[in-house]
């Protein structure tokens, strides 16, 4: 298998993973639809509303993050590198990607700890935290992959230069 399959199905997954993550969206709408028209005509909110809303935007977000960095959406200021040579602003890309992929590998590493070690419920429903707090690994590790993919490329661009 080459780098170019690995890369396109590696970009496929965090794809279909943000679709499924924007797909929550729908149902968290409708809940909070319902419970502000439950709110303001009955003066009867949802039980938990909030708390349910809470862990589906962080669902969204989460598996969203990787998807978001390979269309690069993220916020990059250039204001310094735009001024370099291209060759040092893909020395300074390669450095800084490198730093990303070790905070990130961090976050990875201990969402997948504190995921594994937790027993702990949200207070009004009773919902387990762990599949939240591994999503967080889950989506770390996606981002990792996609900075990892991007450390490659840009390696390559530094060759070719």
């Amino acid at each position: 298998m080459n780098w170019t399959a690995v890369k396109e199905e590696i970009q496929r997954i965090n794809r279909r993973l943000c679709h499924a993550g924007m797909l929550l969206l729908l149902p968290m709408m409708f809940m909070t639809a319902g419970d502000v028209v439950g709110r303001t005509f009955w003066r009867a909110p949802v039980s938990g509303m909030v708390e349910l809303s809470s862990y589906l935007l962080s669902v969204f977000i989460l598996l969203g993050l990787a998807y978001t960095h390979q269309v690069r959406g993220h916020v990059r200021v250039s204001v310094l590198t735009s001024r370099l040579p291209e060759r040092g602003r893909l020395f300074l890309d390669a450095v800084t990607i490198s730093l990303g992929l070790l905070i990130i590998g961090i976050v990875a590493w201990q969402g997948c700890l504190i995921g594994l070690h937790t027993s702990a419920v949200s207070d009004m429903l009773r919902i387990p935290q762990w599949p939240f707090r591994l999503l967080v690994a889950l989506g770390a590790f996606l981002l990792w992959l996609e900075l990892l993919i991007e450390l490659v490329d840009t390696i390559g661009e530094l060759k070719r230069r």
